[in-house]
């Protein structure tokens, strides 16, 4: 729809939401729109209802996210132990919100945190199960890697201009040098496997517990089919000792992938650290809205032990 300018996201309000469901769905229009405790960065979350949620786009860059679940979500669901968001409708640009955007199924749960899972070693094993059986599901026309998943499922390489930028200006802050390290080893192990699908964002905040259990697996927005290693981040940006220990073997993949993996939680952590020098302290808001259980130092720390203790 032609001039409908972006808006920010502060303005993409339950007010706005309330208009749109009740313009384009009357069926749901006497339902209560109301913000979520916890919301996402690509998209802007409310609770529709009791039963439902409605998932916003907020910007262009997310919005062939929006068609890419709706294809793929309910492919996916079939293969999964766990459940995961199921698209109910899908709504147009109207009312001034320039971009297309979804009705979900609500998934009771809280995200996970760390302080509500009685088990972290069992925890670490019921993500690693459904992580390896996403691995596994047909990947037969699935999308590739590209802008519409951040180039999660794509090479690691991809950000090796803004790892030698990190690299540089923060040297004296970090251990560049096993930094470095962590990352040549990283692009140095190549993914030459057939692609599979991968989630693309694991992390604490996309993860629901009940009952101090893993309950689900939401937001897909990054999703693509090819190189895994992106899904282990988690391993050193929530796992530890022996919820690390648990994880791992767990989750098939050899070596070279952990590699790979080891080089996109370096790039995670540096992009939080290299934004802390003109914004401290949004190192540690970031860490806590990616729901990552340590902060972009002691990650950093530890995939240059870990990287070191492999050699």
């Amino acid at each position: 729809m032609r001039g409908l300018r972006a808006l920010d996201k502060a303005e993409i309000t339950p007010a706005l939401v309330t208009r749109l469901v009740a313009r384009q769905f009357p069926q749901w229009a006497d339902l209560v729109v109301s913000r979520v405790e916890q919301d996402g960065w690509d998209n802007t979350t409310f609770r529709l209802g009791t039963t439902m949620s409605v998932r916003l786009p907020s910007g262009k860059m997310y919005v062939s996210q929006v068609d890419k679940e709706h294809r793929w979500l309910p492919v996916l669901r079939k293969c999964l132990p766990l459940p995961i968001p199921e698209p109910l409708a899908r709504g147009e640009p109207d009312l001034g919100f320039p971009h297309p955007w979804s009705v979900y199924r609500w998934i009771e749960g809280e995200t996970a945190t760390g302080g509500n899972i009685d088990d972290l070693e069992r925890f670490a094993g019921d993500l690693a199960a459904f992580l390896a059986a996403l691995h596994r599901c047909d990947a037969t026309g699935g999308p590739g890697a590209g802008k519409h998943s951040h180039g999660r499922g794509g090479p690691v390489s991809s950000w090796d201009g803004q790892i030698r930028y990190a690299l540089d200006h923060l040297s004296g802050g970090i251990d560049t040098v096993g930094a470095t390290e962590v990352w040549e080893a990283a692009v140095g192990a190549g993914w030459e496997r057939p692609p599979v699908w991968v989630h693309g964002d694991v992390a604490g905040t996309n993860l629901l517990v009940r009952g101090a259990r893993l309950s689900a697996v939401i937001d897909f927005g990054c999703c693509a089919t090819g190189d895994p290693a992106c899904d282990t981040v988690i391993a050193w940006t929530f796992f530890s000792g022996e919820s690390r220990d648990a994880f791992k073997p767990q989750l098939p993949v050899d070596e070279a992938t952990w590699a790979r993996g080891r080089g996109w939680a370096l790039w995670k952590a540096l992009f939080e650290l290299l934004a802390d020098l003109s914004d401290p302290g949004h190192a540690e808001r970031a860490a806590i809205r990616q729901g990552w259980r340590f902060g972009p130092h002691q990650i950093v720390d530890t995939l240059i032990a870990e990287h070191r203790s492999a050699l």
